[in-house]
């Protein structure tokens, strides 16, 4: 499968622009991180792409729709990441690339809501700015805290060190995804 077919399959589920920039920034962050380990970068950032695809369309059975369409389409590996993209669906983290969708998917969205309500918004983020607000469990309610300090724990990195690898990733990114200090 090519992004631009992924991205056909996400468009078709999902009209959300909200949505659709988490699943390009987590498309990004699986992207460095396939290039970090030396894995495939493609499969990596499809897997970003698609993680959420049915979630807008189909919120009640989210992800199995989307899982069922990749099974058939015969992209197990891409299918059994995303079925296993939250950890209490208890579905078996086997691969790297099962680690790293769970590592990506919370905290991407997280740090881009941070970057969000400051003034120069990525640029000169800080770690210790994005630790200070996961404490504060007000913001950002929704995001699971715990999920994001398991993503780190599956890849064996410390918290900090996931926070700042996502900072770095959406930095060199911001214009494309409008965490730019001016946009």
């Amino acid at each position: 499968m090519t992004r631009s077919e992924a991205q056909s399959i996400l468009e078709s589920m999902t009209k959300s622009e909200s949505l659709l920039r988490h699943a390009r920034t987590v498309e990004l962050v699986m992207e460095a991180m396939a290039e970090k380990f030396g894995k495939d970068k493609e499969e990596f950032a499809i897997t970003g792409i698609l993680h959420d695809a049915d979630y807008e369309a189909h919120p009640d059975v989210h992800p199995n729709i989307i899982v069922k369409q990749l099974q058939g389409m015969g992209y197990d590996r891409i299918a059994h990441a995303i079925a296993g993209h939250y950890t209490k669906w208890n579905v078996p983290r086997e691969s790297l690339l099962d680690k790293c969708i769970v590592a990506a998917d919370e905290l991407t969205g997280f740090i881009y809501a941070v970057a969000l309500i400051r003034p120069t918004k990525i640029e000169g983020m800080k770690v210790k700015s994005v630790m200070k607000k996961l404490k504060t469990l007000t913001f950002a309610a929704k995001v699971d805290r715990e999920e994001v300090y398991k993503g780190a724990e599956l890849l064996e990195w410390d918290i900090r060190e996931l926070v700042e690898f996502i900072i770095q990733v959406l930095r060199q990114n911001k214009i494309e995804i409008g965490l730019a200090a001016d946009s």
